[in-house]
C-alpha cells in the first residue's frame, strides 16, 4: 500500500478511532492522547517503504557471517553446548557481535550494534546511565520502590537496566514500559514468572534480552503507575508475555518463553519495526499474534522480522498468526505444533525463507500455513512465498501470489537468497536464555 495513503488512513483513524483503542485504559486523558499522538508519528517514520530491502540485508548479513565461518572452518557437528573445545561458538551475526568476547559486561551497549531486520537501528537505553534491580518485589505499583525493575522503566530518561542477582519478579499488574530502555538479563539468571507480563504501549526504542517469561496471568487492573509523573487506572490485563501496543523500533532477543495466559507475543494496533529472534517458545497455544484485528488498517504498517527462533515442544499454532502487514520469517526451526504453524488473515505479505519445518505425525496437520476469513479467490492473491525452507516428516508451506514476479515491489526478492533451512539448526542452536558469566565469553 502506498505509503502516503496508508500515512492519510492513520492519521483520520487516530482522530475518528482513538477511543476504540484504549486498551487497558480506562480513562484516556491528555497523558495517553499525546503518548498515543507521539507514537503514530514514530511509527511513520520507522515505516519502511521497501520491505524487499530489509529482507535482502538480513540475507547479506547471513551469508556473509556463514562464508566466513566456514573459511576459518569453523563448520563442524557441534555439540549442544556453548562452548567446544575452549572455544566460543556463535552461530548466527546477531550473536556473533557480541557474544564471544570477554568484556562483554563491560560493554553491555554493544549489543545496540547486532540488532538486524525492521528493528534495526533500534538502541533501547544506550543513551542513559545503567539502572541495577536490587529488589525483586512489586508490592507498590502506585510508588514503585527505587530499585524494583517496576521503578526502573518509568523513568523518563534513557536507562539501561541489569540486574543485581538472580531473582524471580513475580508482577502484581502488568510493567507499563516508557521509551528508551533497555531490559538486559545476562549475568543473572531472571524470571518474570507467576503473575503479570510487559505491557510496551505508546512508546519507541525499547529492547528485553536474556530473560525468562513464563506462567504469566491475567491481572485485575487498577490504579498503575505508567511514568515518574502520571499513573492511571487500568483495566484486567489479558495475560501476555509480551504486548507491543502501538509501538516501534522494539528488538526481543534471546528470551525463553512459555506457559502464558494469552499469547506469549502480541504485536498489534499499528506497532512496526519489530525483530524477534533468537527465542525459545515452548508449552503455550496462541504464540505470537502479529495485529489483533481484521478492521484496523493502519496494521497495514506492521513490519516485523521474525529470526533464529526455536518454536519447540508443545506448541499448538500461531508462529505468528499475521494480518495486513509486511513479515520476514527466516531461519527459524520449527520443531512442534499441533494445529499449523504461520496463519493470517486480511492479505498480510508472508516472506518465508531459509525456515526448517518438522510436520507432527497427525497427517491432518502436515500443512504449514492457515489461511481465515477469506474464500480461496481471495487468498490466493494474497504473497506467500516460502524460498528455501527445509520440509521433514510431510511439511508443506501452500504458496500464494504471484510466485513468477519479477518486477514491481518484489524485484529485490530474487537478489540475496537466505542461507537454506538445512542451516537452520546451526543457526538456532543457542536460542533463549544464554547462561553468561562476567568476564567470560558468553
Amino acid at each position: 500500500m502506498e505509503v502516503g495513503r496508508v500515512r492519510l488512513m492513520l492519521l483520520f483513524t487516530f482522530a475518528c478511532m482513538i477511543q476504540g483503542l484504549w486498551a487497558n485504559i480506562l480513562y484516556f486523558d491528555a497523558v495517553w492522547q499525546e503518548r498515543a499522538e507521539n507514537a503514530t508519528k514514530a511509527t511513520l517514520e520507522a515505516y519502511n517503504p521497501d520491505p524487499m530491502s530489509v529482507t535482502s540485508n538480513f540475507n547479506l548479513k547471513v551469508n556473509i557471517d556463514i562464508d566466513k565461518q566456514e573459511h576459518n572452518n569453523t563448520r563442524r557437528n557441534l555439540r549442544n553446548e556453548h562452548f567446544v573445545n575452549g572455544k566460543c561458538y556463535a552461530t548466527n551475526p546477531i550473536d556473533r557481535c557480541w557474544r564471544c568476547k570477554k568484556n562483554w559486561a563491560q560493554n553491555r551497549k554493544r549489543l545496540v550494534k547486532c540488532v538486524l531486520g525492521f528493528a534495526h537501528g533500534t538502541t533501547g537505553g544506550k543513551k542513559g546511565k545503567y539502572y541495577v534491580v536490587k529488589d525483586s518485589s512489586d508490592d507498590d505499583i502506585l510508588n514503585p520502590k527505587p530499585g524494583t525493575l517496576r521503578h526502573a522503566v518509568i523513568q523518563k530518561k534513557p536507562l539501561w537496566i541489569i540486574f543485581e542477582r538472580d531473582m524471580v519478579i513475580r508482577l502484581s499488574q502488568e510493567l507499563i514500559m516508557t521509551s528508551d530502555k533497555t531490559i538486559d538479563g545476562r549475568g543473572q539468571k531472571v524470571h518474570i514468572a507467576w503473575g503479570a507480563g510487559i505491557t510496551i504501549q505508546y512508546v519507541k526504542n525499547v529492547i528485553i534480552h536474556g530473560i525468562k517469561i513464563h506462567h504469566i496471568s491475567r491481572a485485575s487492573g487498577g490504579m498503575i503507575r505508567d511514568s515518574i509523573d502520571h499513573y492511571g487506572f487500568r483495566t484486567p490485563s489479558d495475560g501476555d508475555g509480551i504486548s507491543v501496543f502501538g509501538s516501534s523500533h522494539v528488538w526481543l532477543d534471546h528470551l525463553s518463553m512459555s506457559n502464558c495466559a494469552d499469547g506469549l507475543i502480541d504485536v498489534i494496533q499499528g506497532s512496526t519495526a519489530v525483530t524477534i529472534s533468537n527465542c525459545h517458545f515452548t508449552h503455550h497455544n496462541d504464540v505470537i499474534l502479529l495485529g489483533a484485528s481484521d478492521s484496523y488498517m493502519p496494521d497495514a504498517l506492521m513490519q516485523v522480522t521474525l529470526a533464529f527462533n526455536h518454536f519447540g515442544q508443545g506448541l499448538i499454532q500461531r508462529m505468528p498468526r499475521c494480518r495486513l502487514g509486511f513479515f520476514h520469517v527466516v531461519n527459524n526451526d520449527y520443531t512442534h505444533w499441533i494445529m499449523y504453524a504461520i496463519g493470517g488473515s486480511q492479505h498480510p505479505t508472508i516472506i518465508s525463507q531459509g525456515n526448517r519445518f518438522i510436520a507432527p505425525d497427525d497427517h491432518n496437520a502436515k500443512q504449514i500455513t492457515k489461511r481465515d476469513y477469506a474464500t480461496e479467490d481471495e487468498w490466493k492473491h494474497w504473497t506467500w512465498k516460502s524460498e528455501g525452507d527445509e520440509f521433514e516428516n510431510g511439511a508443506y508451506f501452500r504458496e500464494s501470489g504471484d510466485q513468477n514476479k519479477k518486477n514491481g515491489d518484489f524485484s529485490r526478492f530474487q537478489v540475496i537468497k537466505s542461507k537454506p533451512g538445512t542451516y537452520v539448526k546451526r543457526l538456532t542452536r543457542y536460542a533463549g536464555v544464554l547462561p553468561c558469566e562476567d568476564r567470560q565469553k558468553c
